[in-house]
Formats: C-alpha cells, sequence, structure tokens
C-alpha cells in the first residue's frame, strides 16, 4: 500500500509538471504586441497674399521722371549764390536793383533738377508785345490745371496783384528765381521748401489776362532771362543743363532803355503830341496799340520811341 501511495504520488508531480509546461508556452504564443495608430489629415490651402503699395503708404511721386545726374555735372565749378541773396522780401519781385546789361562775370548755373512748369504751346512769347515788353512767356492752361515748380528752391512770394493776379515766386537753389502768374489758387505758402515737380498752384485768368495761361518769368538777380534760352517748349527739355550766364542774355534791356513816354496833359491830342515828339501819328497808334479815334486821358502814358 505504502508503494501504490508513493506511485500514486509521482504520477501527480509528472502531470503537475507537463501542465505548467503548457501554460508558459500558451503564454508565449498569446502575447500581444502593442501597435501605433497614426491619424493623418489634410491642411487647407493658405490664402493668396497680394501686396498693394499705394502712394499715400510709400510716398512715390509716380508723374515725375527722376534724370540721373551726369557724371560731368559733378565735376562743374558752379557759381555760389550772390550776396544779394541776403536780401529776402516776400513784396516785393526785384528788391535788388542790380543791372546786369553790362555784367563782367560768367556766372554757371545747374539747371539739371529742371521740371516744366506745364506742358502745353506757347500762347505769348518773351520780348515787345506792341508798346511794352513781355518779360515772360505765356503758356496755355485750363481752368485748374496744375502748375508744377520748375527747380529745388523756397517759396519767397504769394501774392495778389493788378497786373499779375494770383502768382508765385520762388527762389531756387541754383540762384534762379521763376515766377508764376495768373493763377486761379496758390497751394503754396512764403518759406515752403519745394523739390521741383512739386506743384505751385492751379491755372486761371486772374489779373490783367485775356484768357486761362501760366504767365512764367525766369530771373536773375530779378533781371527777366528769356525762358527761350533755356527751355525748348516745344520738347518741354533744357537746351542744356549748364546755364552759362552772361551779359549777352541781358541785351534786351538796352532796347527798353531806348524807350521814351510822352505822359499825357490837359490838351494834349495825337497831333500835338505828334508835333512835339516828330514821331507820326500813324507810328504813335502802332506803339501804344491805340486809334487815331482814341480817347486820351490825362497821366497816360504814351510810348513814342
Amino acid at each position: 500500500m505504502h508503494n501504490s501511495f508513493i506511485k500514486t504520488l509521482i504520477l501527480i508531480l509528472i502531470l503537475a509538471s507537463v501542465t505548467t509546461a503548457d501554460a508558459f508556452s500558451l503564454r508565449k504564443r498569446v502575447s500581444v504586441t502593442a501597435t501605433k495608430e497614426i491619424i493623418t489629415a489634410s491642411l487647407p490651402e493658405p490664402l493668396p497674399f497680394n501686396a498693394v503699395l499705394t502712394d499715400s503708404i510709400v510716398k512715390i511721386n509716380t508723374l515725375k521722371i527722376i534724370i540721373p545726374i551726369s557724371d560731368y555735372l559733378r565735376l562743374i565749378d558752379f557759381s555760389e549764390m550772390p550776396e544779394e541773396y541776403d536780401i529776402w522780401s516776400d513784396t516785393k519781385i526785384n528788391p535788388y536793383q542790380v543791372n546786369l546789361v553790362d555784367m563782367k562775370d560768367t556766372v554757371k548755373i545747374d539747371m539739371s533738377s529742371f521740371y516744366s512748369p506745364v506742358q502745353s504751346y506757347v500762347t505769348s512769347n518773351f520780348g515787345f508785345r506792341r508798346w511794352r515788353h513781355h518779360y515772360g512767356i505765356d503758356l496755355k492752361v485750363h481752368r485748374g490745371d496744375s502748375v508744377y515748380n520748375a527747380f529745388d528752391g523756397v517759396v519767397r512770394i504769394t501774392k495778389r496783384a493788378r497786373d499779375y493776379g494770383y502768382y508765385v515766386l520762388v527762389r531756387h537753389f541754383n540762384g534762379l528765381e521763376t515766377l508764376y502768374a495768373h493763377l486761379n489758387k496758390i497751394t503754396v505758402n512764403p518759406g515752403d521748401t519745394l523739390k521741383a515737380g512739386i506743384p505751385v498752384g492751379l491755372g486761371g485768368n486772374t489779373g490783367r489776362s485775356t484768357g486761362y495761361h501760366l504767365h512764367f518769368e525766369v530771373r536773375y538777380l530779378g533781371n527777366p532771362i528769356n525762358p527761350n534760352d533755356i527751355i525748348d517748349f516745344n520738347s518741354f527739355t533744357l537746351k542744356n543743363q549748364i546755364l552759362v550766364l552772361n551779359a549777352q542774355h541781358f541785351e534786351y534791356k538796352k532796347e527798353i532803355e531806348k524807350i521814351r513816354f510822352w505822359t499825357v496833359r490837359s490838351g494834349d491830342t495825337l497831333g500835338r503830341i505828334s508835333q512835339r515828339t516828330g514821331i507820326s501819328i500813324a507810328r504813335l497808334c502802332a506803339l501804344n496799340g491805340i486809334k487815331r479815334t482814341s480817347i486820351l486821358r490825362i497821366g497816360q502814358r504814351l510810348r513814342y520811341t
């Protein structure tokens, strides 16, 4: 009996060992491998971006053509501003009282920053116009057309006058001064520093004027210069980037100095004035733009040479 008990115990131990081994082998077979699930999603397309630059943001004057300074201009020894420009008047066009008819020196002026005041045809030129000398050039404008500053400079006068109407005078850094007359409106103030191409006013018909136009003058120390000596008014460009100014530009003033006037007094008639001056009535009428039947006024000045 003891032996049978031992056999039974051994059999139980054998069966127990087999069951344990099978259990370990099952664990190996049922082990789980972890996996990652990757989730993908499509991103939306970016919105298109268009950069828009406006004049108000970048301050670009799209109308002005920038002309590069030629290398040779950098080598020119331009004349200094004359000492007479120490005089600054915001009322008188010519406060300098300098006569350049017999000027001895030659003045070199840099013209490279030029910008045409308007681009239109000439209606009246520089020179004698009947009995008076016309000190500028007239260019056609329409009411409200922009009138532009010709060179870099500072506004000296903004005013209304009987003959010029509303006008602006600018002193430029190159030594010239320019005048813009018969404006409908002035858009600058005395003391304003202006670049070439900045509007100074709007075209008009104010003052002694018979139609809408710009009266444009170029002056040096108060003495008018014929704008045709400087500007080609067919192409509105400079004739030369350097103005070599000398006495020849003021030869016209010698003819003006020869002009003599008769001041009408009580009892004067064209016949009497003709006898006193030795000038025919027909010539007196031609010089003064009058007719034989015109009524003379006391104090009226009549040109007779």
